[in-house]
């Protein structure tokens, strides 16, 4: 607990001043003020965070987080759970859809095995394993308070050591088939009714998504988490890699580093960093809206605003990683544009 303690009491507002350069700055470009919109105001949040009003994009990093659920004894998912080792080696071998985003946006990917329920054998394979998946959420706790905070704590780790190396920019990202359902409670105990913040996942059938509605309602009923103290609400009905990536996210803060969140899992655990400790908000980025019906009614509590409408829902980090083109396109813009001045151009004036 002292880690995770020491890592949220260095967690401080952004750069107010830095914000305020960097409009000005973006101010006199060549364009009407505003106009480029979102970019602008990514400008202006890296700005913030970095307290640099021209903010550089350098190593771009994504934490993957894999974790296995008890709760796929009820039905809630249309795969195995056999698929989260085997698309945890997909990734260290470079054949998923991650790898792919990465090498396209020059991102560097860790994986790291937090709560797989099997053991994997990979020398590129960060073993932080707190327990082998979580229990089963319907019959007790997920997990207990301790292990939760181990888990937050193993994140904390993960990102130190990427940040040791150089990452000036992390990402989100997970593997753990059955995971929206932990998703989808954590977002029920922190006052959602659960019809609305329930999805099909990986593709359940009506049947199904019946299953995983009672399986999220029964998990409320027989653990009560408590909505005032994030880590009850994570241990009772969560999940070891949104502990992990909860861990990852106060770590960029704390580090005033930028953090993209990627869909709906890792929303799960950016709401969790959230309630933690609040000012880690100023340090995220939303990167897109997931096709889970919760996820927009999560980042709505959050008060983030997605830059991406692509109908995804992979998870992985593969909506954070496309992200990082978009930000890295703003930052060229405050850097490299031409001022009114410089470029010779008049200004309108209002009349």
């Amino acid at each position: 607990m002292e880690k995770l303690q020491a890592t949220a009491n260095r967690i401080m507002p952004v750069d107010r001043s830095a914000v305020e350069k960097a409009s000005l700055r973006l101010d006199s470009l060549t364009k009407p003020q505003g106009s480029l919109g979102v970019l602008e105001d990514i400008v202006k949040q890296l700005a913030g965070i970095t307290g640099n009003p021209i903010p550089k994009l350098g190593k771009k990093s994504v934490i993957v987080m894999a974790g296995d659920h008890g709760v796929v004894e009820e039905g809630v998912s249309a795969f195995p759970q056999e698929v989260t080792p085997q698309m945890v080696l997909n990734f260290l071998n470079g054949g998923a859809a991650i790898n792919v985003l990465s090498r396209h946006a020059g991102a560097n990917i860790v994986c790291c095995d937090i709560g797989v329920a099997t053991d994997i054998n990979h020398p590129a394979l960060i073993i932080k394993k707190v327990k082998y998946g979580t229990n089963n959420m319907t019959k007790g706790p997920a997990m207990s308070r301790e292990e939760a905070v181990r888990a937050i704590e193993a994140g904390i780790e993960v990102a130190e050591d990427e940040i040791s190396r150089g990452a000036d920019i992390l990402a989100t990202g997970e593997m753990g088939i059955g995971n929206t359902t932990p998703s989808s409670a954590i977002l029920s105990a922190f006052g959602c009714p659960v019809e609305k913040a329930c999805g099909r996942g990986t593709g359940v059938d009506d049947e199904g998504l019946a299953l995983k509605m009672k399986a999220i309602s029964k998990a409320l009923e027989v653990n009560n988490p408590d909505p005032t103290d994030p880590i009850d609400v994570l241990s009772k009905v969560g999940g070891l890699e949104i502990a992990g990536l909860a861990g990852v996210i106060l770590t960029a803060a704390a580090n005033r580093i930028p953090v993209v969140i990627d869909g709906f899992i890792s929303s799960a655990a950016a709401l969790v960093a959230s309630k933690i400790k609040p000012a880690s908000l100023q340090y995220m980025i939303a990167s897109h809206v997931s096709e889970e019906p919760g996820h927009k009614i999560m980042l709505d509590m959050l008060g983030l605003y997605p830059m991406l409408h692509m109908k995804m829902r992979l998870g992985e980090g593969t909506g954070a990683v496309l992200a990082f083109h978009i930000i890295e396109a703003a930052t060229r813009i405050q850097s490299e544009m031409a001022t009114f001045e410089s470029a010779g151009v008049s200004r309108s004036s209002s009349r």
